[in-house]
C-alpha cells in the first residue's frame, strides 16, 4: 500500500512541475504579445500624429491661415511651451481633467480608456490610453511616480484645490 501512495505521490510531483513549466512558458509567451501589442498601439500613434502634422502645414498653405488644424489634432506640446491645458487635443484635455479630479492616487490606463470613451476591456484600447499617458508624461504635462499610477505634477493639484488640502 505504502508503495502505491508513493507512486501516486511522486506522479503528483511530476505533473506539478509540468504544469509550473508550462505556466512560465505561456507567461513568458503573454509578456512578448503584449510587448509586441505595445509597440505597435504606439508605433500606429505615432504614424498618425506624424500624418496630421504633416498634412497641417499643407492645408494652411493653400489657404487662409486657420488657427487649428483640420482633422483630429493629436500633437502634445512640451509642457513649458503651453500655457494651459486648452492647446491639448479634446482627448488629452479629457485626460488631464481626470488625473486633477484623481488627485495623489492618480489613474491607469483601464481608467483612461473609460474616460476615453473606450472599451476598457479592450487589451489594445487600454494600450492606447496607456500610450497617450505615456506622451503627456514625456512631455511634462503628467508624471509617473509609481509604475502605471499617472498624476498631475505636484503645483496643479494643489492649484486645484482638493478638499484634503492638496497634502
Amino acid at each position: 500500500m505504502r508503495a502505491v501512495l508513493e507512486a501516486r505521490q511522486k506522479a503528483a510531483e511530476v505533473r506539478v512541475e509540468d504544469l509550473a513549466a508550462e505556466l512560465e512558458r505561456v507567461r513568458a509567451a503573454l509578456a512578448e504579445a503584449e510587448e509586441v501589442l505595445r509597440r505597435r498601439v504606439i508605433g500606429l500613434e505615432q504614424y498618425l500624429e506624424a500624418l496630421a502634422e504633416a498634412d497641417a502645414p499643407a492645408v494652411a498653405a493653400g489657404r487662409v491661415s486657420q488657427k487649428k488644424p483640420v482633422g483630429p489634432r493629436r500633437a502634445v506640446p512640451h509642457r513649458q511651451d503651453a500655457a494651459g491645458t486648452e492647446v491639448l487635443s479634446p482627448d488629452y484635455q479629457a485626460l488631464m481633467a481626470a488625473a486633477v479630479d484623481a488627485g495623489a492616487d492618480g489613474f491607469g490606463a483601464r481608467r483612461a480608456a473609460v474616460v476615453l470613451g473606450w472599451d476598457s476591456a479592450s487589451a489594445s484600447r487600454v494600450e492606447g490610453a496607456r500610450a497617450r499617458l505615456k506622451r503627456l508624461v514625456e512631455r511634462g504635462w503628467l508624471v509617473e511616480d509609481k509604475p502605471g499610477r499617472f498624476t498631475p505634477p505636484a503645483a496643479e493639484q494643489d492649484a486645484a484645490g482638493r478638499p484634503d488640502g492638496g497634502s
